[in-house]
Order: structure tokens, then sequence, then C-alpha cells
């Protein structure tokens, strides 16, 4: 087993509820991360509940991985975790671009309203400070006659914080 004596002598409580995602190997190893540690946050516990855990979690070839790593090797969790995105790495998602902004549209027929979900899903995304592109890229997805006449849906100030 790879975690240490000190980790494989820790015992969980039965009443301890730990997270419940699930990592299969394809998916965004950053992500399943981040909804662990969310999870974790809520209900704390020991690193040594955290290492468990969070194997717990892993299904197929993920667990025939971690077995295949050196007897008593993990003794952090965040030892576990460095491992773990090494692994699956080339699963990682590609960070936002901030050209993709670019790629959001207003379409016929939709408010401007409507429109600014899509907008601000991606601007969110990117995590920019340059509102002088955010502004640009807003006013240049706008259907004609939009941009220049808004007179009945004024467009909010847009503000990257």
């Amino acid at each position: 087993m790879p975690f240490s004596q000190v980790i494989m002598d820790f015992v969980i409580p039965a009443t301890f509820v730990g997270p419940k995602p699930t990592f299969t190997g394809v998916e965004d190893p950053e992500a399943h991360l981040t909804a662990f540690h969310t999870q974790m946050m809520l209900v704390g516990g020991t690193d040594a509940v955290r290492c468990k855990l969070f194997m717990s979690t892993s299904v197929g070839t993920v667990m025939e991985w971690f077995i295949s790593l050196p007897d008593g090797h993990i003794t952090l969790f965040t030892q576990l975790s460095k491992l773990f995105r090494e692994q699956y790495i080339a699963n990682r998602a590609p960070p936002p671009i901030s050209y993709e902004l670019f790629d959001v549209r207003q379409y016929q027929g939709e408010s401007l309203r409507e429109y600014l979900n899509p907008f601000g899903t991606q601007g969110v995304k990117l995590n920019t400070k340059d509102e002088t592109m955010m502004v640009l890229a807003f006013r240049k997805a706008l259907c004609q006659g939009l941009s220049a006449n808004h007179s009945s849906e004024t467009a909010p100030k847009l503000s990257a914080k």
C-alpha cells in the first residue's frame, strides 16, 4: 500500500461523511482536486483522512495507478496531490484565452439581458482585469444597431474585479 504506516494506522470514525466525487482518469485533475478540497473544507479532517478519502473517490485505472506506487511512499496529502496532478496532467483543461471572449455573440432577436449571461460567464472564466478588452469584446459582439442605439436597454458598466 502506498500510504505510510501513520496514514494506514489512522482510523476514520464511522460517523465521518466524506466527499463523493468520482475520478475515473479522464476528467480534469484540477477540477477533481478543487471539488475534493471544497468538500473537505466543509467536513474537516486530518491529513491522513484526506489521503484515505481522496483515494476512495478514485475508480478503475486510477486505483490501479495508485496501487502501483511504492509501498509507504505517501506521507502527506500535498505529496499525493502532486503525484496525482503529474499522473493526469494530460487531462487538465486548457486555461481560457482572452480571445474566447470575442467568440460570444449576441444573436438576432436576443435581448441584451440574454446576451449578458453567456458573455458574463465567459468573462468570469477568463478572470481578466483588462477592462478595455472586455468592453471592446462586448461592443463588437452586439447585433448591428444595438451598439449605437440602446435606449430601451442600456449596457451595464462592465468591471473586472
